[in-house]
This record gives structure tokens, C-alpha cells and sequence, in this order.
């Protein structure tokens, strides 16, 4: 073999293997041919992505997120009531959003005996009109017999304002909400519900029946201002029996979790949480049965709360509304309202200060 034939060699083996690695790396990345072909391509931007306030053709408020994310598509919902939560999958294609919401359900022999489980999935499809989200959710029957299927619009949320600096922003007068006498000032936020609320040596108690078991529960009505308020510094003391659950909503939208959540494990849902968005930083609630205080201050979409005089949230953007909130507009003044369909609570010395602007 002359030299330069064995260089002309050397130089095609060269091509042939960086050619080999680079198909190699293609498949690792997704690329065209490879095995894991499209799953890690990045996808294109569409108008889709984003934060929507959903508005529920049952009169719920809703709430979903599409983002791209390290090369695919993802998402979470909030829907109606409940925790914000991931969804199974998102798919965009064209102007058309489809997102999958999957729960599994346990089905029962004629013991009672869990036999097997099986995955529901409910689907959500929406193409935007203008400026306006418009969709149908499809949810299978449990009993596996067709569908039922709600409607719903959606209008994009702004992208979040600067973190306030809270040191100059303006309160007005304090506004005492509750007289300690009687309910002046409040209302029941469902008219046509049964009422738990009274006042019981000058706090506001909430004492809805109790449970037997074997027995359907019974739902009593949530309390809410007569008035409506933008943001505010809202301060109050609570009482939470051992197991029991209430919530304090900000402009009707945004719930402060009220939970006998002592001694356990940081959570999205323990008190003094933004219900299932902003966990705590630290553990500040007392025992059961103890009078505990809470601090809110909720300015341009940003919240801090203060249990028992200890920050657990300190200026915290507020990407939208929770579960059970009165509609998803974050830009419409809202009550205070008290959640009195979970359990018994009490509370006293409400005093709200609202922003000056």
C-alpha cells in the first residue's frame, strides 16, 4: 500500500466515522431517523402558550397554563374547584390546543373488594377566536356509558408586574368587617344555602352539623362580604377545631388555606398556604383549639402572609386564581369571603386596609 493511498484511506475512515457519530447523536436528540425521533425536537412558539382565566359554562372558574418546556409541550389546570394540577399531555396543532387530563377510579366487586383500576381520560380541546380561548371539556361517565361535556372561554393573563416594594405602598383607613355583634356587613355567598354562621361570644363561628357516618353530608354556605375590595393588607384571628378546614379568599378569588395542618409535613395545602400554589417556608401553626393570627397582604399579584408573627410567604407572585374562587378575573374587586362548606371554624377581629392608589 503506497503512502498516499493509505492517506486517502485514512481520510475517507475519518468521514465515514464522524458521519456515524453525528447520525448517533441525531438519534439521542430526537433527530430526523433516529429512535427517539420528534420527542425531544423543539416545538414551534404558538399563541396558545400562556396563562388563561377560564370561565366555566357551569359558572366555575378555571384556570390553565401551556408553556414550552425543554422541547415539548406542557401544562397544569385548575378546574373549578380543587388543586392546581399537571396535566397528562399537550398537543398544539395548527390553532388547536388538545390537553389530556387522566384520573384512575377503583372498580368494586359485589364485596366491596377493589377488583381492578382503571384510567379515565378526559379531554380538552380549544382553538382561539381573537382574543378570546374557546373550548369543550369531555369527561367519560364512571360508569364508562358516554360522556358529559362543559364549555368554557379563556382570556390571557398579563405577564406578572415587578415584585412590589411593600414599603411604599399606601394603606388607607382600617375597615373593621365584623362588629362582634351580629353579621352586618356579610352575606351568604350561595343565597340558597344552609347557614352555619353566628355569633358566638363575639366571634364569627361557623358550626355546621356533624357528620354521621352511613349519612350523606350535609353542605352548609361560605360567608362573604357585602363589599368588594381590590388589593389590601387584611388582618384576623382564626380558630381551628382539631381536623377541621375553612379558608379566607382575597378579592373572592385568591384562598388562604385555614387547616389543622400541626405537626405536619410542608404543603401547598396547610394553613397559611396559597391553597395549592404557594407552599409555606416554614411551619408557624399552632395546636387545635388555639387562637392563631394571619397577616395578608395581597399588592399587583403578589402576596405575603404572616401566621401567628412569622413570614410564611413573603411577596410571592400569584400566577392566578384557586380552587372554589367566585371567577377567575384577577383585576375585579372581590369580597372576603369565608369558606363555611368544609368544617367548623371561628374568627374575630377582621380588619381590612386597602391599597391607595
Amino acid at each position: 500500500m503506497t503512502f498516499r493511498f493509505a492517506r486517502l484511506m485514512g481520510v475517507l475512515l475519518t468521514f465515514a466515522l464522524g458521519a456515524t457519530a453525528d447520525a448517533a447523536n441525531a438519534s439521542k436528540k430526537g433527530g430526523k431517523g433516529g429512535k427517539g425521533a420528534g420527542v425531544e425536537a423543539q416545538v414551534p412558539a404558538t399563541p396558545l402558550a400562556g396563562r388563561w382565566a377560564l370561565s366555566l359554562s357551569t359558572g366555575q372558574a378555571g384556570w390553565l397554563e401551556v408553556k414550552r418546556e425543554n422541547g415539548w409541550y406542557d401544562g397544569s389546570l385548575l378546574w373549578g374547584g380543587g388543586s392546581v394540577v399537571p396535566v397528562a399531555g399537550v398537543n398544539v396543532d395548527g390553532d388547536t390546543l388538545t390537553i389530556h387530563v387522566v384520573r384512575e377510579v377503583e372498580r368494586k366487586d359485589a364485596k366491596g373488594k377493589v377488583a381492578r383500576k382503571q384510567q379515565l381520560v378526559s379531554t380538552l380541546t380549544a382553538r382561539l377566536e381573537g382574543e378570546t380561548l374557546k373550548g369543550t371539556r369531555s369527561d367519560p361517565r364512571p360508569n364508562g356509558s358516554g360522556f358529559t361535556q362543559v364549555e368554557f372561554t379563556g382570556k390571557r393573563i398579563p405577564a406578572l408586574p415587578p415584585r412590589p416594594d411593600l414599603a411604599k405602598v399606601k394603606f388607607g383607613a382600617p375597615i373593621t368587617l365584623f362588629n362582634g355583634k351580629d353579621l352586618s356587613g356579610w352575606t351568604l355567598k350561595e343565597p340558597s344555602g344552609r347557614s352555619a354562621w353566628s355569633v358566638e361570644n363575639g366571634t364569627l363561628a361557623n358550626r355546621p352539623p356533624e357528620h354521621r357516618e352511613g349519612e350523606p353530608r350535609v353542605r352548609t354556605a361560605n360567608l362573604r362580604t357585602e363589599r368588594e375590595f381590590e388589593d389590601m393588607n387584611l388582618k384576623l384571628e382564626v380558630q381551628v377545631p382539631k381536623g377541621s378546614n375553612s379558608g379566607i379568599y382575597l378579592r373572592g378569588i385568591y384562598e388562604i388555606q385555614v387547616f389543622d395542618s400541626y405537626g405536619k409535613p410542608l404543603d401547598s395545602h396547610n394553613m397559611g398556604a396559597l391553597y395549592s400554589r404557594i407552599t409555606p417556608s416554614m411551619a408557624a401553626e399552632k395546636p387545635p383549639g388555639e387562637w392563631q393570627s394571619v397577616d395578608m397582604t395581597l399588592v399587583d399579584r403578589h402576596l405575603t402572609v404572616v401566621l401567628n408573627g412569622k413570614k410564611i410567604i413573603d411577596n410571592q407572585p400569584v400566577l392566578g386564581c384557586t380552587g372554589g374562587a367566585m371567577w377567575s378575573d384577577e383585576f375585579r374587586p372581590g369580597p372576603i369571603y369565608l369558606q363555611g362548606d368544609h368544617g367548623a371554624v371561628a374568627y374575630r377581629n377582621i380588619v381590612l386596609r386597602p391599597v391607595v392608589k
